[in-house]
């Protein structure tokens, strides 16, 4: 395996995956334009009106989606084809220089090269996230953000992205160059305990940097969600909504925490207007959260959707809480592991690998964080797909499962009722391209879940 297959390859790779999405992309496009009628299997869930709302989003939706994998594909070819690793390398070495250290510093070298990689990727998504979130996003409803909220949220989140970020870059090099023969056991350990440090601080300390969390106020509904989670035995600690609504009309709910520490979050968007109102206005921050939305541009078309009744979202959160139980998020940290200390040990048999460098335009330097891009990036993306295609089906096993969950607590007929609510709040085509479906969608379409909490048999014919 020579420099020239090595790079080659990786390149053919990536074209022939572009071409696989895009045909898929295609097959789904071909669904939204032929389906300009309610198809008989779907009009018992969803209106004429409602039908034809979400056919529109997923025209739009498909169009840009395919327009901006084309060109984002040409951008990622021609950074690849001429080098762009190396030259973003020697940017970075230039900026380590103009701060006093040597190029001989890997470790700083690694850390601008970082920082400079993730602020040319921002800047370069950024026009695609723009159209996405103010042309079609806004077209439709969703969005709720004006471009001064939008901008300033993206400045932080990059700011945090990069503290957070950075040190782990540093961390990674100076375990590689100084752990020895073994060194991929001691970068795994280390990955695993920042992977469990991150789910432990993230919702608690980085989360309520971007959205507000505020306690559920006492009610009909947190009594409910209290028995419901001491029936099955949740460690329940603290019941949250988050103010999804400043940046979409969007909806969702979940749980996290470890051992007895768990904590439940609900978007405002998931629940009843009348709902969303009284914890709005139970906040003791609520005046002054006018205010300071009038200031900084948030709280934008402040009509929702409907969301669910309480009944609605106990059938939803008995969904979550079925993931808990039957310790789906356990079986996937466990699949997460296995899955990082084979990539590692990997990296370990071909990071010394000089070919793998020069293919990549780097003659006499081996860096580290490099070599580490390279083989995640490139040599190890055909397995990187086949194993991101395996999750996608185990995926769709636990929704499903976490489905009859739910069913078995006698929430049938309200999950039904509540996953028809969300797919019209959230404009879901239902009617989807069996082969799109299966590779992309992580969570079964809408008549797939209804026809399994009813206990059909017979499968239905549009995925």
């Amino acid at each position: 395996m020579n420099e020239k297959f090595i790079f080659y390859g990786s390149i053919g790779f990536m074209t022939v995956e572009f071409l696989w999405e895009s045909y898929l992309s295609y097959r789904q496009h071909k669904v939204y334009k032929e389906n300009k009628e309610v198809p008989k299997e779907v009009r018992v869930i969803i209106d004429e009106e409602t039908f034809k709302k979400s056919r529109e989003y997923g025209l739009d939706r498909s169009w840009f989606g395919m327009v901006a994998g084309t060109i984002k594909q040409c951008i990622n070819t021609a950074f690849v084809f001429y080098w762009g690793q190396k030259y973003l390398w020697r940017a970075a070495g230039n900026l380590v220089q103009l701060v006093g250290y040597g190029s001989e510093c890997e470790i700083v070298h690694s850390i601008a090269f970082g920082f400079l990689a993730n602020a040319v990727s921002t800047v370069l998504d950024l026009p695609f996230s723009i159209y996405n979130n103010f042309v079609i996003e806004e077209k439709h409803g969703f969005n709720k953000q004006t471009y001064g909220f939008y901008f300033k949220d993206k400045l932080k989140k990059f700011l945090v992205s990069e503290a957070i970020s950075l040190p782990i870059v540093a961390s990674v090099v100076w375990i590689v160059k100084n752990g020895g023969n073994f060194f991929f056991v001691y970068l795994w350990g280390f990955v695993t305990l920042v992977i469990l440090a991150l789910m432990t601080i993230y919702p608690d300390y980085i989360a309520p940097l971007f959205d507000k969390y505020t306690p559920l106020p006492d009610g009909d509904l947190k009594a409910k969600i209290e028995s419901l989670a001491a029936s099955i035995d949740f460690p329940l600690y603290k019941l949250y909504v988050v103010e999804g609504s400043k940046r979409s009309s969007h909806s969702n709910a979940y749980f996290y925490g470890f051992f007895k520490n768990k904590r439940i979050v609900l978007f405002d968007t998931l629940l009843e207007e009348s709902e969303a109102a009284k914890i709005r206005e139970a906040s003791p921050e609520s005046e002054a959260k006018k205010e300071s939305e009038k200031q900084d541009g948030s709280g934008k078309n402040e009509t929702k959707k409907t969301g669910c009744t309480t009944d609605e979202v106990l059938a939803v959160l008995g969904h979550e809480l079925g993931h808990w139980k039957l310790n789906h998020v356990l079986k996937n940290i466990i699949i997460t592991e296995a899955n990082l200390f084979l990539l590692f040990l990997v990296f370990n048999s071909l990071f010394k690998y000089k070919p793998l460098y020069v293919g990549f335009g780097f003659d006499e330097e081996t860096p580290v964080f490099i070599g580490l891009y390279i083989v995640m990036s490139y040599i190890l993306a055909p397995y990187n797909t086949v194993l991101s295609f395996g999750m996608t089906l185990l995926s769709r096993r636990f929704e499903f499962a976490a489905d009859a969950f739910a069913k078995k607590l006698g929430y049938a007929e309200n999950l039904k009722k509540g996953l028809v609510k969300l797919s019209k709040d959230n404009l879901g085509f239902p009617v989807y391209d069996w082969l799109f479906s299966s590779w992309h969608h992580s969570h079964p379409p809408l008549l797939q879940r209804i026809a399994a909490i009813d206990d059909k048999k017979k499968s239905v014919k549009s995925d």
